[in-house]
């Protein structure tokens, strides 16, 4: 006798969307059947022509707690994941206080995050100047690699790497086969915006600072062996740069994230600082040349970089507003509104979402739907729209660029190993 049993006409398999009927017993998978053979079970669902798709994988949420729980936190975050269809997030080491650069922060974080969590929570370490000695003890403590900055980060307690000390940062990784992350925007090509509007702003940014900087991080990875893995991928001009990398064999992936798959900078408002994201959001040519380096395996993830903050750190303008897009909970709907538009299907997406993103941070039985995998699943209506209201969103503050939009999909039900994710501290930290 099974515990449930989930049967769909629009299953998300790895060999393909077909229908089945999912079996799940002691948390797992325990095994995927014809949609009219389902076994006994417990409990039945039936979802009818509603999708089933494996629970989501975001590697790059900002939860900023302890000490920035203000602007979001483990139980809040974790709700949003939940009804975004996402079962498993990993924490940036920042902007939290302390931020995890050393063993005893990562316990103090995780000790924040205890009893919180209605999701599965992750931990990335910091590299950071003056820690080298603390990376191998992080890795050994569960860390699921280390992010660091090249430009400066926002807060001044997780300052960037400079060339030697990225450089350190890397061999020491390498030599026991972990995972760097990193932020990789070239500092001497940034500069102070020229005014306080959002053209002034993305042309302090330019597209060239991050294809510089990644250019520098692979040309590292060359020589060290290092795995590395560029974080939010902005600007099209890196796309060449990467292919080329990985047609030599150099151990290098990269992420895009929903904002600069689905929105451009000719649509933002004036003064829409909800907008304002570091690296920019940039035009809608080189928005097309993301999807095209996304189709072609070029990118290999998509994740949200959820990094939000309070309605006051927003203002006055793009110049001073604080950079984060809040989308944790609508990462999922966001996508596949603009995926389907341009002919991919939910098996596209789930790649992106859940397989990639669990196999970058190494997650054993996480992004698949599959025999022995944990039962986290979503049952996902793809033909359903919704319009965003920002104020019945679950995470913590009000504000995201996609208040007002119309997107495709809704989420109706996650499970999370097998149980349907309530209001309730299930999750595990991994």
């Amino acid at each position: 006798m099974h515990d449930l049993v989930i049967t769909s006409r629009r299953a998300v398999l790895p060999d393909g969307e077909r229908p089945a009927a999912v079996a799940v017993r002691d948390g797992r998978i325990a095994g995927i059947h014809a949609h009219d053979a389902a076994p006994d079970s417990a409990e039945r669902v039936d979802l009818g022509d509603v999708a089933l798709l494996p629970g989501l994988v975001d590697t790059h949420v900002h939860v900023n707690e302890p000490g920035r729980t203000h602007w979001e936190g483990f139980a809040s975050a974790t709700r949003a994941a939940a009804a975004g269809g996402v079962t498993t997030i990993v924490d940036m080491p920042l902007n939290s206080l302390p931020p995890t650069v050393d063993v005893a922060a990562l316990a103090v974080k995780r000790a924040a995050a205890a009893g919180q969590c209605v999701v599965d929570t992750g931990f990335w370490g910091g590299a950071v100047p003056g820690n080298l000695a603390d990376l191998r003890p992080l890795h050994e403590a569960g860390v699921y690699g280390f992010k660091c900055f090249l430009s400066p980060s926002g807060v001044d307690e997780f300052p960037p790497l400079g060339a030697d000390e990225l450089r350190a940062a890397m061999i020491e990784i390498a030599s026991f086969d972990g995972l760097l992350v990193v932020h990789a925007e070239d500092p001497a090509l940034l500069a102070d915006p020229a005014g306080p509007g959002y053209a002034e702003f993305l042309g302090s940014r330019p597209g060239e600072s991050e294809r510089r900087a990644v250019e520098r991080v692979i040309a590292l990875a060359r020589e060290t062996g290092v795995r590395a893995h560029i974080l939010h991928v902005s600007s099209a001009l890196c796309l060449e740069p990467l292919a080329e990398a990985r047609r030599e064999g150099v151990r290098i992936t990269a992420e895009t994230c929903p904002h600069y798959l689905t929105l451009a900078a000719e649509e933002v408002p004036e003064g829409a600082t909800q907008f304002k994201c570091c690296p920019p959001i940039r035009g809608e040519a080189n928005r097309d040349e993301l999807w095209r380096g996304l189709a072609g395996g070029v990118l290999d993830c998509v994740v949200s970089d959820h990094s939000p903050s309070t309605p006051d750190l927003k203002v006055p303008d793009f110049a001073a507003a604080w950079g984060g897009i809040s989308s944790l909970q609508l990462g999922l709907t966001a996508v596949w509104t603009e995926a389907s538009r341009r002919g991919h299907g939910l098996r596209d997406v789930v790649r992106w979402m859940a397989g990639a993103p669990a196999a970058l941070a190494g997650l054993a039985g996480k992004g698949a739907i599959a025999e022995g995998n944990d039962a986290d699943l979503v049952a996902f209506d793809p033909d359903a729209r919704h319009t965003v209201d920002v104020s019945a969103l679950h995470h913590r503050n009000p504000v995201t660029p996609y208040h007002g939009r119309t997107l495709s999909g809704i989420v109706r039900t996650t499970w999370l190993r097998g149980r349907a994710v309530r209001d309730v501290p299930e999750g595990n930290l991994l």
